[in-house]
């Protein structure tokens, strides 16, 4: 039986305004997350992952935001809230884990104050708190916490600083986490040990996660469904065994081809031609017309309508049930 849904998204679009230009960064995104799963969000560095991500807890600012949709987190409407109310369920029900961890921490605060700062809980004592901040650390793999406590973020090596910033995510137990590229800057090994852990605060703690990623790969190994992005726009999103074994969207199959683990040894890597769209200068059909090697004419005329390709699998291509399915030439992985 499918779990309740936790967090509905429907026809979601974050604008940010130049003068009289509204640059659409989400344009018309809907989606679903169940109770406890992983929904992974890909694409390219501007494909509009990041700002989905933010716009859930309404941290889009001026000149940026939410133009219209729909954003129900347990049937409560959060587009539109106000700043106050939002800050009740950021971290409470919703926490986060920011890109680049250096930054995301305060540099002149001690970890554990920082950890401490994070609870939510007003009846929490200092001790109370000191000692949970402690348990955090050492659930997220931090060793000799006490001591690390007082120590500053400098004092941490990349790897452990995500830890710290994971702790603090996890301060107010929420039951929906928002990970906007976790691994980033972190070598293999790191990355690899970062997402083993969050598999395991997942299962331990009862959260559904939101995973931001530019790597299907990383994807692969923690999320239950993904949804593609590219230009502001869901272009692909299933299970994702299915989405890996029956790719749709040529956008889909292109970042597949370029994964190295599709290549044999001294073969070179597939790479997408030209470069993500200009949000100023969006193509009227298709936005990933430019770069497409089956495009034809009615993809730069006419913008493709979603349409279910299996069972809860959906794609945004002219072509999804035709020719471009079967061809080898679409970019999908030999």
């Amino acid at each position: 039986m499918d779990k309740p849904v936790l967090l509905e998204v429907k026809d979601l679009k974050t604008y940010f305004y130049s003068g009289k230009h509204a640059l659409k960064a989400v344009d018309s995104v809907s989606f679903s997350i169940r109770e406890g799963e992983v929904f992974g969000l890909v694409g390219e560095s501007g494909s509009g992952k990041s700002i989905t991500c933010k716009s859930l807890i309404g941290l889009i600012h001026r000149p940026g935001r939410i133009a219209g949709g729909s954003i129900r987190y347990r049937g409560q409407e959060l587009a539109g809230l106000s700043e106050k109310a939002l800050t009740a369920v950021r971290g409470k029900e919703i926490g986060m884990i920011f890109q680049e961890p250096m930054v995301a921490l305060n540099p002149v605060l001690r970890i554990g104050q920082q950890i401490t700062e994070s609870f939510k809980d007003p009846g929490l004592s200092g001790e109370e708190k000191h000692a949970r901040a402690v348990e955090l650390l050492r659930r997220v793999g931090i060793p000799n916490p006490e001591q690390r406590m007082r120590e500053y973020p400098h004092q941490f090596s990349g790897g452990m600083r995500q830890r710290v910033v994971i702790a603090i995510a996890l301060a107010s137990n929420p039951k929906l986490l928002l990970a906007d590229e976790p691994t980033t800057a972190l070598d293999v090994t790191i990355q690899a040990q970062i997402l083993q852990l969050l598999r395991e605060l997942k299962d331990e703690y009862g959260m559904a996660m939101v995973l931001v990623t530019h790597n299907l790969g990383v994807a692969a190994q923690i999320c239950d469904r993904i949804a593609v992005m590219y230009g502001g726009h869901i272009m692909e999103l299933g299970p994702t065994r299915e989405l890996f074994a029956h790719p749709q969207n040529p956008y889909t199959r292109s970042l597949l081809a370029s994964l190295p683990v599709n290549k044999r040894k001294g073969e070179p890597l597939s790479a997408i031609p030209g470069t993500p769209p200009n949000l100023g200068e969006m193509p009227v059909g298709c936005p990933f017309a430019p770069r497409c090697a089956r495009a034809q004419d009615v993809c730069f005329s006419q913008p493709p309508a979603e349409r279910e390709v299996g069972p809860g699998h959906t794609c945004r291509c002219h072509f999804a049930d035709g020719p471009c399915r079967e061809e080898d030439d679409c970019g999908k992985p030999q």
